[in-house]
């Protein structure tokens, strides 16, 4: 049986959910890995729900179960001032019933990035994506100097894990480097993952 690789995002202009898409590439170069693609639906102002349970197009919600069931995450959002966006703040506050009984602890967990401005806290919030995946026990895994395209970018990329550089209307295309770390960083991932769980047989 592969190790599956949970892959949330959400993204409102296309930019991090591509991002996933290339990571789930690299997930999927793994022999006995297998990604699986889940989205998050915005956060609502109101107090009556707005989105449908449903997405329209792409892959379907997170939800806990994903989170039980999977041997390594990856988790992304835009970068809201220098922060993850609302939306993937209140799944992880939903998260307790997992944390409770460590549900988490001891599996791989990388997370990614996209902002508007070459200087928007692309780091900031990545580490703050971080926080929580280490009070759950997860182990967090970034993307070391080995990866010659982490020194030659000039958009994206960050040792705490992957970033694109979106531009200020989400439109900017993805460099190849960008790209490159996205699959390097889930194929690393799954890598740990698959490492993790053939020591535990």
């Amino acid at each position: 049986m592969a190790s599956s690789i949970l892959i949330v995002y959400y993204s409102r202009t296309g930019a991090t959910r591509h991002m996933a898409e290339q990571i789930a590439r690299g997930v999927e170069s793994v022999e006995d890995a297998e990604a699986v693609l889940r989205t998050l639906p915005a956060v609502s102002t109101v107090t009556e729900a707005v989105e449908p349970e449903i997405p329209p197009e792409g892959p379907p919600y997170a939800d806990l179960d994903d989170l039980r069931h999977c041997d390594g995450l990856a988790l992304g959002s835009p970068t809201r001032f220098g922060n993850m966006a609302a939306a993937v703040k209140h799944f992880l506050d939903g998260t307790s019933g997992l944390w409770l009984p460590g549900v988490l602890a001891g599996r791989p967990a990388a997370v990614f990035t996209s902002t508007g401005s070459i200087h928007g806290g692309q780091e900031s919030t990545l580490l703050s994506m971080q926080l929580p995946l280490l009070h759950h026990g997860m182990l967090l895994l970034g993307l070391p100097y080995t990866e010659k395209d982490l020194t030659t970018t000039r958009t994206g990329g960050t040792p705490y894990g992957a970033s694109h550089f979106s531009g200020g209307n989400g439109d900017e295309p993805h460099t190849d480097e960008e790209d490159r770390l996205c699959r390097a960083l889930g194929r690393r991932l799954a890598e740990t993952a698959v490492t993790l769980r053939r020591g535990r047989k």
